[in-house]
């Protein structure tokens, strides 16, 4: 079995391949303050009875991939390999600094490339709302990185005096005319809006029609009151990249 797991700012996915196919996915909180040993405890629950041969780890928590690593490699007697801009990416990476690229977004990068007709622009729904854009040439060349939902009205309900904490939902009008359907317009009715203006914008850049496509929990919400529609929404596009950047690289850890 290989794990493939993507540490994100929230949450960490890990996800059991068994040859090809996506067998099992497991969720846990994202948290750096928590030590090697208590990472171990952790996996060895969530893990219990399955058998892993070997690991790929991407990660936007800085050390956190470090921790994660050491505690599966002593539970599995693996040497796991961390995605970084030093292994074969799978995609031409062409940024002003490579190493800004984000492991997470390299590997829905290489999967959306290897599964879509290009170009492509990815656009993951997670703690940012992030795009990456691929064009025809296989290049990564760059992308957009905006506040998510949930982020959105955290904010608003942190730095307001006034404004209630709302969670995600449906946006019932455009014209809230009471204050929680209000911010749910401007959060969600907006990021929607939002979405389709960087779409066209990114496609006059680009010069071409470009493949759209969602990830993440709240795409199918936000695409709800778009006219320009998702060509695909794969939910399992960053573990299906983690996959296949291990195939690519695995002589690294054999």
């Amino acid at each position: 079995m290989l794990l493939a797991v993507d540490i994100g700012n929230t949450n960490i996915t890990i996800g059991v391949f068994d040859n090809d196919k996506l067998s099992s996915t497991y969720r846990m909180t994202s948290d750096k303050n928590l030590t090697i040993e208590e990472y171990t405890v952790l996996i060895r629950e969530t893990l219990n009875d399955i058998s892993v041969n070997d690991c790929i780890i991407a990660s936007v928590v800085v050390g956190l991939d470090e921790t994660f690593k050491t505690a599966v490699d002593s539970i599995f007697n693996i040497k796991s390999m961390i995605l970084t801009t030093k292994i074969d990416t799978g995609v031409k990476i062409k940024l002003q600094n490579n190493e800004e690229a984000g492991a997470d977004r390299i590997a829905n990068a290489y999967a959306a490339s290897k599964l879509y007709k290009l170009p492509a622009i990815i656009i993951d729904f997670g703690t940012a709302t992030t795009f990456d854009i691929i064009n025809s040439n296989k290049e990564f060349i760059g992308g957009i990185i905006a506040p998510g939902l949930r982020l959105q009205l955290e904010s608003l309900g942190k730095f307001t005096s006034k404004l209630p904490q709302l969670n995600v939902q449906e946006s019932k009008t455009a014209i809230g005319h009471n204050t929680n359907d209000a911010i749910l317009s401007g959060v969600i009715r907006g990021t929607a809006c939002m979405i389709e203006g960087l779409i066209y914008s990114c496609e006059r850049e680009l010069g071409e029609r470009a493949t759209i496509v969602a990830t993440g929990g709240y795409c199918n919400l936000t695409a709800k009151y778009m006219n320009r529609q998702f060509d695909y929404v794969n939910q399992s596009l960053t573990l299906d990249g983690l996959k296949n950047l291990f195939e690519l690289n695995q002589c690294l850890v054999h």
